[in-house]
């Protein structure tokens, strides 16, 4: 290559743009690092022009990478390459000896596995948790810069674990820390080793690594800590790490690099290069082509007229701040000590007693004479201390002498605060805000207050608080949120509000979590939006995520129309105005919403004076403000808890005035804040982990043993998952037969760290990633000879008769699987499948797998049936123990809470100790096994097919609870992520509320996050005793449901939801054959995700959340007679979450009126339908089949012929045209019933596609994943389209396996002992040989005309390839048949692989992202990526990923 021809390379990253140039050998002559504040354009002409000035008009080659660097590319006609591969082309070139690259930038982490010809590419793509935008929010809150902050961590000598998960719960673990007085060396450093840890877990997925290592990005390269982190992390030396000055440039540099390679292309090509005037004239272009950015959002206000009438409404709500009076005076003071901030509010005590006739008794207008907000900086007392020195220095300077006769503390530190200043009393945070809310507005019915990093939503009726949400595992929305993203455009706060105001279009952001939505604001600033677009939107953005995900409420929510917004995100004009066009409700705003909980408090303590004086009670003696300082100096000891696993680091305040305060602890046992004099309550959890667990190890028969050691083998049982339901039957069928159990050792967190790298899915529960540390402990121990894992797909039904099924979810039945394929185990994993729902099958599953043990049949049985008493005296007890310590609690007149949960929430680190936080609130607890076996109570109304077993019992208990009287009330405990619990959620709360009992959820992680979850229990118990001592039992209402499709409603027009291109056009002709009018809805759109986001939880599948919004928004339109009209589905059964789909449709038709709508359910397996109450709809299957085989495999022929050809059409258009032509040809032989025609059009279509394409080798993609995301275009944002713009090939998934495989699954169940079935095989196979078998025969042949067709399999033998991948058993989802649709690609010579989910699928967990090693390992030539989608996810981000995946295809 010419060595005059300079290659740039250029990195426009999330937060900085990165150029290097190079010569012709290799060396650096130019290089740029800066930070671009949304503003890339002007910044690269910047670096061109110093560029110029150095090379002048010289010949260059260019090539752009970067999260933001495509529309960069797209200006200057250059080339784009993904980051990460730019990346590994500067590492192949510089560095070939790295293993791995680890790359930290702003908002993104990657890591590289180089191994030999395959690399393996991985991104975060769920959280920017651990990233440099997390890092710079860490040092800002603790006042020191990253470089200072890493001096300190290389210092410390203690770690923290903290929520590196999440930079707003991080900042909260922080405060915590700080707060204690710890030294910031420890607390720096814990900061480093969470970002270490939160890399390596989301992004290993079970891949080890090797040395050395090639580190990438600012924050590796400049700061020496976060390396040690990775070090200690990964038990490696700093020796092992290649870090170069220029590590930041690195993805630039290897930009440059591949510039030259296009060089020598284009060369070959006679192509001339470009000069570099002509880049700088393309990039200038780009201003002036800046398109009109358009939104589907309203404006905020449409003038600023309209925002200055606003405003002026809004001064009706405003408190005047008065001056204070010249000499002596009282006043009280409130103090809301908050997560960040410190609020402090002081009000005169009015002389004369209030006029009763005011009835001003509850709510006193006072004066406020002093206001003061200020940021903690981490350290509360010394907040509050400044805070009441500004109130002294501004009273001296008035001339004022105050005497302070009460004080009121509320909010995060309200404990603290009130121990160092010997303050009256503290208050609930929800009731403070309550108390400054009614001041505003007595008759207040809804109070929505949103902080810095919390936001609470609070309901009241008749003046009494009836519920209250928090959010529980997620901050966007919340005041640093909106701070974040000003300081990242470069603007204040204040400055960024006032912006929105004059918005024009205001950008749709969706309603993920800021780093989703800094996708998002890149991809909408490639667009033309301006900054006050983007602030409006983000406020749009604040508000949505704040009602639908956060606090969950629902469309048919009602807020009532007395509205009080505070909290300081609420200074700003745009989130309140937000609010009110999203809600259809003005509301109320103080001049001060920021100081509305020490107002409450100031309040509060106001009232109980004035009571006191209207009592003729002695005037109160006060306090100075010297008098309060004096008793708040303190001195601070570290101590270490033994009192339990956790070991503890407790930090103990002693303060001058003779009080002490413990921070630091999970739990009371040990250390509390309440002195000798706490009344604690029962908690059962304590006793049902001892009984669970507290059982005989050693065999029961000495003897017997492995026959040639007489020593009895021991086998591992791993204290997870289903083992807190299941395991006295497993110890005393093992014991029972010969052998020693080894139960794996208490839960403690850094086990957990330890065997993080293993977990495959960093969006799985807590619960199962836990798993790994139990396995990985069991199998290095010496004695463990094997380890049991059983494979249970239905525990007992102990209410068989009013529950459809007992399934466990997809993890805790095959997260066996997952161990297998992760981990490398030196044991024998044993994993039988069990039926625990069939007695006489189990007895077989149990003798076939002692068998393998060496036990024989006779000792089998008999182990098995003390196995069974062991279990049925563990239920029986357990539930005794519930009923008598409710018994006990009613007699004394004790407030009782149901904590329900699943049995592994039993487990004291899953939990966090939050039993024990509720018991210390002098709460009974008893948990859900109060209904085991209970067959009175309503298994609970609900619109869900009950299937899963601990979420029938989860229903049962709130189902009871709303039974009892006012002294019982229910608690949820849920873990982040956990799929099946997002669907019951609203059932549980329905079947409450229908009773007029709060709902309370306590979200709980892998991050001990106990002061949210204190405060929402406290704040619960608070409003339930009082609510104890004013009951009054409301009329129970009724589940609504909608209208049963009878008979007489067969000639209704019946909608049913889009599915794919290739099925729709099949479903009307079909379905009116069978003698019903079906009408297929038009494709999702943006329309359909938000009415889903709006009436239905935000947690369950996007699928789900899409055919939600469908449906509702056709019956919203006006084109349908209401009357006339029903609605279809489609019902899989089993254990996947598809199964409930139905009852999420039937609540939101209620919610929205629609309930003599009727909706059916069309069953699709051999499981589904069984809940079908629509009487007057039915399918004949067997008389219709052969149609509608033929024409399910027609659809999918189609399908294939089409993506063949599209890729290689002779002229453009037509591969669209005949696939077009032939899908809109069915409704003739289908109307026939001609199964025949169809085949013979079949053979017609395959002769024209074959004439319409060319003879061309091209590279192909494979498709796999959930049926809906893999078919639907709309929900993988057109993903196909978009790879076929690219040239490759997309080899279609087909629809037909998804319906066949239920030929195999019959059969394996009957092996397997999950059903009774007595069909022989032979009989199943004859089936599918007439059926199937020769369909799919004469459709290949008719097919086989188009060279390209790929011949349809059989499901047999589709079912044999997975044999060593997962279990047949894997029968959720997609199950077993998504491993196999990956290896059938392989077997037809296709290596690339998408699998599409949506975020959070529980079935891909497993048999998806679950396998991935053992696929790789099996199949080393496989190139892989797993796409999540949800209405969240920006197309920037899938595109980013998608391209880091094509990149590895020649085209």
């Amino acid at each position: 290559m010419d060595r005059h021809i300079y290659r740039i390379g250029l990195d426009v990253g999330s937060t900085t743009a990165k150029m290097a140039v190079l010569d012709g050998t290799n060396n650096i002559i130019f290089s740029r690092y800066e930070r671009h504040n949304a503003h890339v354009s002007q910044l690269v002409d910047d670096y061109f022009q110093e560029l110029f000035r150095l090379i002048g008009d010289a010949e260059v080659s260019i090539c752009v990478t970067g999260s933001v660097g495509m529309s960069t590319a797209e200006t200057l006609r250059a080339d784009f390459v993904q980051e990460v591969v730019a990346a590994s082309v500067y590492a192949k070139t510089m560095h070939p000896e790295a293993k791995e690259l680890i790359d930290i930038g702003g908002e993104d982490a990657k890591v590289v596995f180089f191994n030999g010809r395959n690399m393996e590419l991985r991104m975060n793509g769920n959280c920017a948790g651990g990233t440099g935008a997390f890092l710079d929010q860490m040092s800002v809150l603790m006042g020191i810069d990253n470089q200072e902050m890493s001096v300190k961590a290389l210092k410390a000598k203690h770690l923290y674990p903290m929520a590196a998960r999440c930079g707003v719960f991080a900042k909260t673990d922080i405060q915590n820390l700080m707060s204690r007085n710890l030294p910031e060396e420890d607390i720096a450093a814990s900061i480093f080793h969470s970002i270490a840890v939160q890399t390596i877990v989301t992004l290993s997925h079970g891949c080890e690594f090797g040395t050395p290592i090639l580190l990438c990005g600012g924050p590796l390269t400049f700061l020496p800590a976060l390396r040690k982190a990775f070090a200690d992390y990964l038990h490696l030396s700093d020796k092992d790490f290649i870090v170069s000055e220029r590590s930041n440039l690195i993805p630039a540099i290897g930009c440059a690099i591949k510039s030259g390679e296009n060089q020598d292309k284009w060369a070959k090509e006679g192509k001339a290069p470009v000069r570099l005037g002509e880049l700088i004239q393309r990039a200038r272009h780009k201003e002036a082509d800046a398109t009109v950015f358009t939104s589907n959002l309203p404006p905020l206000f449409k003038r600023e007229e309209e925002h200055r009438q606003w405003l002026n409404a809004k001064k009706h709500f405003a408190t005047a701040v008065c001056h204070f009076d010249k000499g002596r005076q009282r006043v009280v003071i409130g103090i809301d000590s908050g997560s960040t901030t410190t609020k402090i509010v002081a009000v005169r005590v009015p002389s004369s007693k209030p006029n009763p006739s005011e009835n001003r008794k509850d709510v006193p207008v006072p004066d406020i004479v002093f206001t003061n907000y200020r940021l903690n900086l981490g350290n509360p007392i010394g907040a509050v201390k400044d805070g009441l020195k500004a109130l002294q220095e501004e009273a001296s300077h008035a001339g004022a002498e105050l005497e302070v006769v009460g004080a009121c503390t509320t909010g995060y530190g309200e404990e603290l605060i009130k121990t160092a200043f010997n303050l009256d009393e503290g208050i609930i945070e929800t009731m403070a805000h309550y108390r400054a809310a009614a001041s505003l507005m007595p008759d207040v019915s809804f109070i929505l207050d949103i902080g810095g990093q919390d936001m609470k939503a609070i309901f009241v009726e008749n003046g009494a608080v009836v519920r209250m949400e928090l959010n529980e595992a997620c901050s966007s929305g919340c005041g640093t949120f909106i701070q974040t993203f000003a300081n990242n455009l470069g603007y204040q706060v204040a400055d960024f509000a006032r912006l929105a105001c004059t918005a024009g279009a205001p950008c749709d952001l969706g309603t993920r979590c800021t780093v989703f939505m800094n996708s998002k604001v890149k991809q909408v600033l490639r667009e033309g939006a301006t900054v006050a677009d983007i602030s409006a939107g983000i406020a749009y953005s604040v508000v949505k995520n704040c009602l639908y995900k956060v606090l969950k409420l629902h469309g048919n929510d009602s807020l009532g129309k007395k509205i009080v917004v505070q909290g300081g995100t609420m200074r700003n004009d745009a989130v309140v105005r937000a609010f009110e066009l999203l809600t259809g409700n003005e509301v109320a705003r103080s001049n001060m919403p920021e100081l509305m909980g020490a107002y409450g408090c100031a309040l509060h303590s106001l009232t109980g004076i004035i009571n006191g004086q209207d009592q003729q009670e002695e005037q109160k003696s006060g306090r100075t403000i010297d008098e309060l300082l004096a008793v708040a100096s303190f001195e601070t000891r570290q101590m270490q808890c033994k009192g339990c696993e956790n070991h503890c680091l407790v930090s103990r305040y002693t303060f001058a005035g003779g009080n002490k305060f413990y921070s630091g602890n999970k739990c009371e046992r040990v250390y509390n804040n309440k002195g000798g004099h706490d009344i604690k309550g029962e908690n059962i959890y304590t006793y049902k982990y001892r009984l669970l667990f507290d059982r005989p190890t050693l065999p029961d028969d000495p003897e017997s043993g492995n026959a040639a050691t007489k020593q009895p083998q021991t086998i591992g049982l791993p204290r997870v998952l289903n083992m807190y339901e299941d395991y006295p039957f497993w110890n005393k069928l093992l014991t029972a037969s010969g052998f020693t159990v080894q139960l794996s050792s208490e839960s403690t967190f850094f086990r957990y760290e330890g065997a993080l790298n293993s977990v495959m899915s960093d969006n799985i529960c807590f619960p199962a990633k836990l798993v790994h540390a139990h396995i990985a402990e069991l199998n290095g121990n010496p004695q463990v000879s094997r380890i049991l894992m059983p494979y249970v797909v239905y525990e007992r039904n102990d209410d068989a008769k009013r529950t459809l099924n007992s399934f466990n979810c997809p993890i805790v039945s095959g997260y066996s699987d997952v161990i297998k394929s992760a981990m490398t185990l030196d044991k024998p994993l044993d994993t039988p499948v069990i039926n625990f729902a069939n007695q006489r099958l189990l007895g077989r599953q149990i003798v076939d797998y002692l068998k393998t043990l060496g036990v024989k049949e006779k000792k089998a049985k008999e182990a098995l049936a003390q196995a069974l008493m062991a279990q049925n005296e563990f239920a029986r007890q357990i539930r005794q123990k519930a009923e008598d310590i409710y018994e006990s609690g009613r007699k004394a007149g004790r407030l009782t809470l149901l904590l329900a949960g699943r049995p592994y929430h039993t487990d004291p680190l899953i939990q966090h100790k939050l039993s024990e936080m509720i018991a210390s609130l002098g709460v009974d607890v008893i948990s859900d096994d109060i209904v085991r076996g209970n067959t009175e109570t309503s298994a609970g109304d609900t619109y869900l097919v009950k299937q899963w077993a601990f979420m029938n019992r989860i229903i049962k208990s709130g189902q009871w609870a709303a039974d009892q009287d006012d002294r019982l009330h229910f608690v949820e405990m849920t873990s982040f992520g956990c799929g099946p619990d997002a669907f019951i959620q609203d059932e549980v709360r329905d079947i409450l509320q229908r009773h007029s009992k709060p709902f309370t959820l306590l979200k709980i992680d892998d991050v001990s996050n106990i002061g949210s979850l204190k405060l929402r229990v406290r704040s619960l118990v608070e409003s339930l005793n009082n609510k104890m001592r004013t009951a009054q039992r409301q009329e129970t209402a009724r589940l609504e449901q909608t209208r049963t499709f009878r008979t007489r409603d067969a000639g209704r027009k019946i909608l049913a939801p889009y599915m794919t291109e290739y099925l729709t056009p099949i479903i009307h002709p079909v379905l009116k054959l069978i003698g019903y009018d079906v009408e297929v809805l038009p494709m999702s759109d943006e329309k359909s995700a938000e009415l889903g986001l709006k009436y239905a939880n935000n947690e369950i599948c996007y699928p789900a959340t899409l055919i939600i919004g469908d449906i509702i928004k056709a019956l919203q339109s006006g084109k349908y007679d209401l009357n006339n009209t029903a609605v279809v589905m489609s019902q899989t059964g089993g254990q996947c979450r598809a199964t409930s789909y139905a009852g999420l449709i039937k609540r939101a038709m209620a919610a929205n009126g629609f309930r003599e709508v009727p909706l059916l359910t069309l069953g699709v397996t051999a499981t589904a339908g069984e809940g079908n109450e629509q009487e007057g709809f039915k399918v004949p299957w067997l008389k219709y089949s052969n149609i509608i085989v033929t024409a399910i495999l027609y659809g999918d022929a189609i399908s294939e012929m089409y993506h063949a050809t599209i890729v290689r059409e002779r002229q453009p258009g037509l591969a669209l045209a005949l696939r077009n032509k032939y899908m809109e040809a069915v409704d003739g032989p289908i109307l026939r019933n001609d199964a025949k025609g169809l085949v013979r059009l079949i053979a017609q279509a395959a002769e024209e596609f074959n004439n319409a394409a060319t003879d061309k080798e091209i590279p192909q993609v494979g498709i796999v994943g959930e049926i809906f995301l893999k078919f639907n275009p709309f929900s993988h944002q057109f993903l196909e389209k978009y790879i076929i713009s690219k040239g490759i090939e997309v080899v279609p998934p087909l629809l037909a396996p998804f319906f066949l495989q239920e030929f195999v699954n019959v059969e394996v169940q009957k092996h397997l002992r999950l059903s009774c079935s007595h069909v022989p095989d032979f009989v199943v196979r004859g089936a599918y040989q007439t059926l199937i078998g020769t369909r799919i025969r004469r459709i290949n042949k008719a097919a086989g005309k188009f060279r390209y067709f790929r011949p349809f399999s059989n499901i047999y033998d589709d079912a044999k390839e997975v044999d060593g991948i997962v279990s047949l058993a894997a029968q959720f989802g997609e199950g077993w048949l998504l491993p196999a649709d990956i290896i059938g690609y392989l077997r037809d010579g296709i290596t690339n692989v998408i699998s599409l989910q949506p975020f959070g699928c529980v079935a891909n967990h497993v048999v998806s992202k679950g396998i991935e090693k053992r696929l790789h390992e099996k199949f080393p030539e496989l190139n892989l990526v797993s796409l999540d989608f949800d209405s969240g996810v920006s197309a920037v981000n899938v595109t980013n990923r998608l391209l880091l995946f094509l990149d590895s295809i020649a085209v």
